[in-house]
């Protein structure tokens, strides 16, 4: 009987190779696991400074926004008064005319009716 010596020797290595092979891939996945640490790391480290620059940009763009709509809201006067403007010239400016018109007649002499007849009966018009 050749025992159990070489039977456990055999056991023994297998166990060995066994093991060794466990912390190959042990060491293999810490490996990774460092590499994706980093990244993590890395990524944490660019979310935080993209997140800053949309805080940024959101401000921004909401200040941009308000003084946009405080400018609509000053053309959309500044129009409307222009138009109101515009609407008090044309009737100064009717008035006006008017106005001349009226002077004109004015200081036309006024003939009277017997002077209006004379002249008709110089144009050759018949007496009404």
């Amino acid at each position: 009987m050749s025992g159990p010596g070489p039977a456990l020797r055999g056991y023994n290595a297998e166990l060995q190779e066994g093991l060794a092979e466990l912390r190959a891939r042990r060491e293999e996945l810490s490996g990774r696991i460092r590499e994706e640490e980093a990244e993590r790391g890395r990524l944490q480290g660019r979310l935080w400074a993209l997140t800053q620059r949309l805080a940024r940009t959101s401000e921004s763009l909401a200040r941009n926004l308000a003084a946009r709509g405080e400018l609509d809201r000053t053309i959309a006067e500044t129009e409307a008064a222009y138009g109101k403007i515009l609407e008090s010239s044309q009737i100064l400016l009717d008035v006006l005319k008017g106005e001349i018109g009226n002077a004109g007649k004015a200081s036309e002499p006024q003939s009277t009716s017997k002077e209006k007849g004379k002249e008709k009966q110089a144009r050759g018009e018949k007496h009404s």
